[in-house]
């Protein structure tokens, strides 16, 4: 039976993305060279992205794609550029000269699982890593630049970028943006799509800017003496996406109070719907606070933080003692215990901050929160099933889906009661198709399963391999990864790293960040016969 996809198309557009992806390796190359370090690993990237994608390009130099090439060019797209993003910590690790002196006997980069695990996590704006926190000082400031600068590439969308600047993906750019978009749709801001994706990144790239700007204005200022220029820029890079990587070995416990309450409002930004952001540029400020999605997330938010912040003052959220394992010692839990309890700023700031820096899948942290006791740990993993909003750089299933999750339920005991009634489920006084109530019943499902499953099988590998793993860990690194959330607890928690796994298990998450940023369909369509053949 003959293919109904025209594969060629779909690599012939990859080629394009990929061979343009050697642009953004300028910058981390300029700054090695600023601060004397090899520029090896960009230049040997550089290479491999042009050679690749003008090859792929060959395929079929004039594509016309539909909506099967889309979903297979989007997730092609997304595996492609995480593989070749793997190549400089590669090169860097393996010391071709020039060679950076402290970087090559230590790094843990060297293995290619580990080298691809960073690469995916950076560009799907995970942040889970296996660098290990003390272990970062080992690379130069222009691969680690490369690391930050993966996720602000993968925010907003590699894709979307393409649509916005590329004129071959001009047609059928909508295909692809809706394939690759967070949440289940994007709102259509102009009457061309390419103008749409170019409104979307110049807000992005907007409240990147600004980030940058206070947050070395702080430094500036004296409240914050680590902020430097080049910390100011890397965090920006890596709040708007909602990523969470830091050069900081502590994240932004590293830093001042000052610092981590300025970098709250950009992590809810980053988690709110962007177009909404459009329309108050362009003269419709009020729909920004009149959103029903945007409140309910406000109140989400507001509600955590609450009950977490409350745990905190009053010591219940915090564990007593220093347990085997911990990643932690007595003296900075007594540390903590002495900031918190009983204390109005610090408990509400830490609360805050990781409340927000979990629903919105960024994966900073203020605090080691393995020192958190159960009760206030299983309201953060409850927040890694919450997510942005739809059309924002969050990951994990998406507020709005709940919100539509919620109300429909509201309905269905609604006309329980009242069997003749006829109530549709409104958002934002439109009404909700019912095809897509189901389809959110369907992939809010479906990523429960996969959650479970995957669990289940983490642990399992973990105990083949002999690595101490409970239950609440395993949970904590599938809903991290597969939500794009970063940090999870115990051994991954916001200090430690995923080092530890097996090989299997690394390919295994590096799979489920995959699927976790394109929203599970795009990629397991390519897995059905009628997608191929029907």
């Amino acid at each position: 039976m003959p293919l109904r996809v025209d594969y060629r198309a779909s690599l012939s557009l990859v080629g394009s993305v990929l061979k343009y992806l050697s642009v953004p390796l300028a910058i981390p190359l300029v700054v090695g060279l600023a601060y004397g370090e090899s520029v090896a690993p960009f230049l040997v990237t550089m290479l491999v992205t042009v050679a690749v994608g003008w090859g792929l390009e060959r395929l079929r130099p004039d594509p016309d794609i539909g909506a099967r090439e889309g979903f297979l060019m989007v997730a092609a797209t997304w595996l492609a550029v995480s593989v070749v993003g793997a190549v400089p910590y590669l090169v860097e690790a393996h010391g071709l000269p020039p060679v950076v002196p402290a970087a090559a006997p230590a790094s843990t980069l060297a293995n290619p699982a580990n080298a691809l695990f960073e690469s995916m996590s950076g560009f799907t704006t995970t942040g889970a890593t296996v660098l290990g926190r003390i272990s970062l000082d080992a690379h130069g400031h222009g691969i680690m630049l490369w690391r930050q600068l993966t996720q602000w590439l993968g925010g907003m969308g590699i894709v979307v970028l393409a649509v916005a600047i590329l004129p071959e993906l001009s047609v059928g750019g909508a295909q692809l943006m809706d394939a690759e978009a967070p949440g289940p749709g994007i709102e259509k801001l102009t009457p061309r799509i390419a103008e749409t994706a170019r409104a979307l990144w110049g807000a992005y790239l907007g409240f990147t800017v600004l980030e940058a700007i206070l947050l070395y204005a702080l430094h500036l200022g004296g409240m914050a003496d680590a902020m430097t220029a080049y910390n100011a820029v890397s965090h920006a890079l890596t709040t708007m996406p909602t990523g969470g990587f830091s050069p900081a070995a502590r994240s932004i416990e590293a830093f001042s109070a000052a610092v981590q309450w300025l970098v709250i409002p950009f992590m809810i930004a980053a988690g709110t719907n962007f177009a909404l952001f459009w329309h108050a540029l362009t003269g419709d400020p009020k729909r920004l606070p009149g959103d029903t999605e945007f409140r309910f997330y406000v109140g989400v938010v507001a509600v955590l933080t609450g009950l977490v912040a409350a745990l905190l003052f009053v010591g219940e959220g915090l564990v007593e003692f220093v347990g085997t394992g911990a990643s932690f010692d007595s003296a900075y839990l007594a540390g903590v215990r002495a900031t918190l309890i009983g204390e109005v700023e610090p408990a509400l700031r830490h609360a805050t901050f990781q409340v927000v820096s979990i629903v919105t899948t960024t994966g900073y942290a203020s605090i080691d929160f393995n020192t958190w006791s159960g009760p206030a740990q299983y309201l953060l993993l409850f927040a890694m099933f919450v997510g942005g909003s739809a059309g924002s750089t969050g990951g994990g299933i998406k507020i709005v889906r709940w919100y539509v999750i919620l109300k429909s339920l509201r309905r269905e005991l609604f006309t329980t009661a009242h069997p003749d009634a006829v109530r549709p489920v409104r958002l934002g006084g439109r009404t909700v198709d019912e095809r897509a109530i189901r389809g959110i019943y369907g992939f809010t499902l479906l990523y429960l399963v996969i959650f479970f499953v995957a669990t289940i099988l983490v642990f399992l590998d973990a105990s083949r391999t002999g690595l101490s793993l409970s239950v609440l860990e395993a949970m904590s690194a599938v809903a991290a990864t597969l939500g794009n959330v970063g940090p999870g607890f115990g051994l991954v928690g916001p200090m430690g790293s995923y080092l530890d796994f097996s090989a299997a298990s690394k390919l295994f998450m590096i799979a489920l960040m995959w699927l976790g940023r394109l929203e599970i369909l795009p990629v397991l369509v390519l897995l059905t016969p009628e997608y191929w053949q029907q």
